[in-house]
């Protein structure tokens, strides 16, 4: 049964749903939502870490037993990284130094710049004049009907909450969604007040209702670890149902293209369309590559005129389209040229 909520609960609470839903104990759903648990003491059951904080993956552990429950969209790889504590534990160290973790967060501040900003008039708010009717569960009922006006922003794959943060300081309401546990607890461990964690995964996103956020943001290529295109259009879908008209969606992918700037990139770049001829599964742009000791972590790579059609087709217009240097560090708008004439990813606002 699928339920829908507004995102009027209260600041800091988890959307959950309501007891009078019914949902089968066995096999329990994997694919909605999962209420944050208490984050348990440090254990290294199912991998052990390098002094670099890469993982090495031992058999048998969380991913592994749970892998009949992995979801629509979801690699086998991805599957395993979302299991990993070491890896949500160590992010924020391991990204620090990544060029595009500072330029996706300044094109953040300028796309949300508060809910009060004389420049974020294009952000509307869920007013009192169309706020969906209240569904909040009986536990939060009781506090009476949420705030006339709410600027509720969606970090989707939010990861450690990096943007999350910088969203709630600036004054938004932000819920931080991601199928990983460990990653959502360590948002948690944030301690910031406007943040509400939710587990989902990014191509069933049924769990939110029609028009109840303001905005959204899905950084450092979130969406091309949706598996298939089909469901990577699945969620752009389920954005473009929850963003209220005039919302804002700041979107990052990594360019296919860029791997022509490399040997390696090339071969890989061969093989993956030798693969898309010959293999149903496999797309022009996918790649299984090693990351943080993980032997088949899946990445899609777009190419412009892809992502420009996916977002037509769900409806979505362009409102500005940034190119992102090879190595992440700088920005130009589309009619610019990047210095060696190739994009290393894009940076599109759209609404």
């Amino acid at each position: 049964m699928t339920c829908r909520h507004d995102l009027s609960s209260r600041r800091g609470r988890i959307i959950r749903t309501p007891p009078s839903i019914e949902i089968a104990p066995d096999p329990p759903d994997p694919f909605r939502t999962y209420p944050i648990m208490p984050p348990p003491p440090h254990s290294q059951a199912d991998s052990e870490t390098d002094d670099r904080g890469s993982v090495r993956a031992r058999t048998g552990g969380e991913a592994d037993r749970t892998a009949w429950r992995r979801p629509p969209g979801v690699s086998t790889g991805t599957w395993r990284y979302a299991h990993e504590g070491a890896i949500a534990s160590r992010y924020d160290d391991f990204v620090a130094a990544t060029p595009l973790c500072c330029v996706d967060l300044t094109l953040v501040r300028e796309t949300f710049p508060g809910p009060n900003s004389q420049t974020g008039e294009n952000v509307p708010s869920v007013s009192s004049g169309s706020q969906p009717a209240w569904k909040g569960p009986p536990s939060v009922s009781d506090a009476g009907p949420p705030s006339a006006e709410k600027n509720w922003i969606l970090d989707l794959g939010c990861g450690t909450g990096r943007a999350s943060e910088l969203l709630a300081d600036a004054g938004y309401d932000v819920v931080a969604i991601d199928l990983s546990l460990p990653m959502l607890r360590e948002v948690t461990r944030r301690n910031v007040e406007g943040i509400v964690p939710l587990r989902a995964n990014l191509v069933q996103l049924d769990c939110l209702g029609d028009q109840t956020a303001s905005g959204a943001v899905c950084l450092f290529s979130t969406l091309g670890m949706i598996q298939g295109r089909s469901n990577r259009r699945e969620f752009l879908h389920h954005v473009r149902r929850i963003v209220k008209p005039g919302g804002r969606f700041l979107l990052h992918v990594h360019h296919r293209y860029a791997a022509l700037t490399h040997s390696a990139g090339r071969r890989q770049l061969a093989r993956s369309r030798w693969q898309s001829w010959w293999q149903r599964n496999v797309e022009f742009g996918d790649a299984v590559y090693p990351y943080r000791g993980l032997p088949d972590m899946f990445l899609h790579q777009f190419s412009r005129r892809e992502l420009s059609a996916d977002l037509n087709r769900c409806g979505w217009k362009v409102r500005s389209w940034q190119q992102l240097s090879i190595d992440g560090s700088s920005l130009s708008d589309r009619s610019s040229s990047i210095r060696g004439g190739i994009a290393g990813g894009f940076l599109v606002v759209i609404s």
